[in-house]
């Protein structure tokens, strides 16, 4: 397959810089330098600080699940001050109803005006804290909000600002008073990533740490730089091969007995929607300019992968009462559909790297 052959919407025919692997040019040097200006104040959790810039860079969004106390918060709020964003953090409750969130109309009898209100969403970074502590009509004010970046109130639309991004937390294992996200929210992220305890020397880091005076982050970017990284990452080059390798997976989970695991029919009652397959392609591309790199390989999509897609698989009766989970379909569909092959040509050479079917 000629070498100028990327996915569709990708520049057809440009010729690549041609980096070596791992080699670091100008965006990937801020992003890391970014990442490593969160990582004073967080302590390890350097996957969750790695897939919220892949969100922010891939403009998606991020929910975040783990138990209370491992710094999600934190994480949020630092990743803002770092990237110069402004930063608003809603406290989801039961109580709480959309106005609360998108904003409303105010009535002034003196002059029997309405004036709009905007509420919290319109900020660079939207923390949504317990997201599934509010009930549904409470999430469903964030759909046009995650979806089309705007709000509408009272016939007029308002446009979020650029960039904008919503990272969500939820504690998993509460169930009193929570409100499991419905499919059609869910699907709106771009990523869910699981947050873990951290470990042993971790904790002792965060007791040295925290125990005198915390440290502060200081802003590494701006709004008008945190474009640029947005647009340098959408002019990352992904080869056909790549983007066939990213719909064979995601195909894989709607018609598993095409792909090698008909297994996968049982458990399943829905697969992934084309948001993940988008989703998959915008995050390599991310996480390939963080890696330093101008193509995707397919390593990059099968490290993203479950973050992208365990969360849109929708799971049979079955797979809940035998404790089947969406991590472990996933697993088994990169198992079974082979990705393409890299070869790397001589460097000497000049050539570029190239892909072949496997």
């Amino acid at each position: 397959m000629p070498e100028n052959d990327s996915a569709p919407g990708g520049d057809d025919g440009r010729e690549h810089r041609a980096a070596a692997p791992g080699g670091a040019g100008e965006p990937t040097r801020l992003l890391r330098a970014a990442m490593q200006e969160v990582s004073t104040v967080i302590v390890g959790q350097d996957q969750m600080v790695e897939r919220t810039m892949v969100a922010l860079i891939a403009r998606g969004h991020c929910l975040l699940e783990g138990v209370p106390g491992i710094a999600k918060t934190l994480a949020v709020s630092t990743l803002a001050k770092v990237t110069g964003g402004s930063f608003a953090r809603v406290q989801f409750t039961p109580d709480l109803v959309p106005s609360d969130i998108v904003g409303t109309r105010i009535y002034h009898p003196s002059t029997e005006q309405f004036d709009v209100e905007l509420g919290p969403v319109f900020a660079n970074f939207v923390l949504a804290d317990e997201i599934n502590r509010a009930p549904a009509k409470v999430q469903s004010s964030l759909l046009e909000v995650m979806a089309e970046k705007q709000v509408s109130l009272g016939g007029t639309t308002y446009r979020l600002p650029d960039p904008f991004v919503v990272i969500a937390t939820q504690n998993p294992v509460e169930s009193e008073g929570v409100y499991p996200l419905p499919e059609a929210q869910r699907d709106r992220f771009l990523m869910k990533v699981v947050v873990p305890h951290p470990r042993a020397h971790e904790e002792m880091e965060i007791l040295r740490r925290m125990s005198a005076t915390p440290p502060e982050a200081h802003q590494i970017l701006d709004p008008v730089t945190l474009r640029e990284l947005q647009h340098d990452a959408e002019r990352v080059h992904v080869h056909q091969l790549i983007a066939d390798y990213v719909v064979r997976l995601v195909m894989a989970t709607r018609e598993p007995e095409n792909y090698g695991v008909p297994e996968l029919r049982r458990v399943l009652e829905v697969g992934a929607s084309p948001r993940a397959t988008l989703g998959l392609v915008a995050a390599s591309r991310a996480l390939a300019l963080i890696r330093g790199r101008d193509y995707v390989l397919p390593e990059d999509v099968r490290v993203l992968a479950r973050d992208v897609m365990a969360h849109r698989l929708v799971l049979s009766f079955d797979a809940l009462a035998d404790g089947v989970t969406t991590t472990q379909i996933v697993d088994r569909v990169l198992a079974a559909v082979p990705p393409p092959r890299v070869i790397w040509d001589d460097p000497a050479s000049g050539e570029q790297t190239a892909m072949a079917a496997r």
